[in-house]
């Protein structure tokens, strides 16, 4: 018997290697990967660049600490913060770290810039903000809180795409921050209204209220620009990021304005492994080829040619196309796990979302060749269970 936590409902699959959207069984199959490990690894397993940069810094240095400076980091952070608006750059582990930042940069704004009288947060119904105790508490589906139960009583939960919502909370006058996700991933690819976003982030300036958004799953070009808030017509606040950042070395990190990034003073926060030598130079290794000509154009290309191909493999069903870019997923009503399984069966990997959707989400940088042969995986699958195809 496996001495492994049982956290996980894990597949009866093991991978000895990757490379691009393709990974090797320890029997020699070969399967099309198109989730990229929930969305982390959008340049493909084991991309030169990354490898390259990953060796190249493993052979020099990899950990100190951040108790003194690291210049790996610093480039790192100027990249990011030139890219985005400006703000200054906390380095963590992960995604759930990095919203735990961002959440107790929100409380300490509350209490100093607001002697207290705010502190709290609200998020909307049905997102996911992580598993740590405060994070889970921030998420919007009782699931996830199950059996962890009394959570943190500071975050309150309202509708998605219903500004009156946030209005009457903010009112109450004790709100420092409004945390939410533009494409709620775990929540089934549910993309809010671009109207109800300019109004709320309107609104949340006007007010003084943190405007957090949650870009762990929607950044790094999955959507087709580099942050998804550029195509929302928005600016935040702050910004929490992680998945795509570094190809798969462990990694989180937080953008914040200054004026809101003030208020982490020394000893404040911290983290042990957060932007160490070997996750920055990975990461910058992926800011390079993002960042290169013609790259985010391929993500478009890619993604306009994946819905379109999706939309005709389930014409006539009763299936739905969901999300942006090269974030896309099938909502297939009654049949998530079904069709997971039968597509494992023939040798394509899929993510489970909500309660009826499927992720489709392959590498950023998968050739045409594969992208079009994972496709008729799909169609065949979805012909195998009678769902077009």
């Amino acid at each position: 018997m496996s001495a492994i936590f049982k956290n996980y409902a894990r597949y009866p699959l093991s991978f000895v290697k990757g490379e691009g959207c393709r990974l090797t069984d320890d029997k020699g199959e070969i399967y099309f990967d198109f989730g990229s490990g929930i969305s982390v690894v959008n340049l493909g397993h084991s991309h030169p660049a990354v490898t390259e940069s990953i060796c190249t810094q493993a052979g020099t240095l990899i950990h100190t600490s951040n108790l003194y400076n690291i210049p790996v980091q610093e480039r790192l952070a100027d990249k990011l913060s030139r890219r985005s608006f400006g703000g200054d750059v906390f380095f963590c582990n992960s995604g759930m770290e990095a919203n735990e930042a961002a959440l107790k940069l929100a409380r300490i704004y509350g209490n100093t810039h607001f002697e207290g009288k705010r502190l709290r947060v609200i998020t909307l119904e049905n997102s996911f903000h992580g598993r740590s105790y405060m994070t889970l508490s921030a998420t919007g589906q009782d699931k996830i809180k199950k059996g962890f139960e009394p959570v943190a009583d500071f975050f309150t939960h309202i509708p998605a795409n219903d500004f009156d919502a946030l209005k009457r909370e903010v009112d109450k006058g004790d709100v420092a921050a409004f945390m939410l996700e533009l494409i709620q991933g775990e929540g089934g690819l549910c993309a809010l209204n671009k109207k109800y976003l300019a109004q709320c982030a309107d609104f949340c300036r006007k007010e003084g209220v943190m405007l957090i958004l949650d870009e762990i799953q929607t950044g790094f070009c999955r959507t087709g620009s580099y942050f998804a808030y550029e195509q929302f017509g928005i600016e935040p606040d702050v910004i929490t990021l992680a998945k795509g950042i570094a190809n798969g070395v462990p990694m989180g990190a937080m953008i914040a304005k200054p004026e809101f990034a003030k208020y982490m003073t020394p000893g404040t926060h911290g983290t042990t492994f957060g932007g160490n030598f070997l996750a920055c130079a990975a990461a910058l290794a992926v800011f390079d080829v993002m960042n290169a000509d013609g790259f985010l154009e391929e993500v478009n290309e890619k993604g306009a040619y994946m819905k379109e191909a999706l939309e005709n493999i389930f014409e006539g069903t009763d299936v739905t196309v969901l999300g942006m870019g090269m974030m896309l997923g099938a909502k297939i009503p009654g049949r998530q796990k079904e069709f997971i399984n039968k597509a494992i069966e023939n040798k394509l990997l899929l993510v489970p979302a909500g309660h009826d959707v499927v992720r489709i989400y392959p590498p950023l940088t998968i050739s045409q060749e594969d992208l079009d042969a994972g496709l008729e995986l799909i169609s065949k699958t979805a012909t195998d269970l009678g769902l077009g195809g």
